[in-house]
């Protein structure tokens, strides 16, 4: 039995640890206005020109209740349809994390 309790506290923890990418993702530092270049060539489509929503939701004020783990977790797993999964270079998601982050 206290094994069992202690592979199950050891599966959660290493399930909870963030990937390589999302480690260099967040310990750079991204450039908002270019972050904000790049959700107009791949996000504003659905979530409008001031990601204020279209087809997707609005994202205003969006990192006031996702962190930044949980916004880049979002944007590369297409796990929420119609979304599709997106998993630009490290920079260029720092970027646009830096510009969601703004709004």
């Amino acid at each position: 039995m206290l094994v069992s309790v202690g592979l199950i506290c050891f599966s959660i923890q290493y399930l909870d640890q963030p990937s390589p990418y999302l480690k260099e993702v967040l310990t750079l530092k991204g450039d908002r206005v270019q972050g904000h270049a790049i959700f107009q060539m791949n996000c504003a489509g659905c979530h409008g020109w001031e990601a204020k929503g279209k087809v997707g939701p609005s994202l205003q004020g969006v990192s006031e209740h996702k962190s930044k783990r949980r916004l880049v977790e979002q944007v590369i797993s297409g796990k929420t349809p119609p979304m599709p999964q997106f998993q630009p270079s490290p920079q260029v998601m720092a970027d646009l994390l830096s510009y969601l982050e703004s709004l």
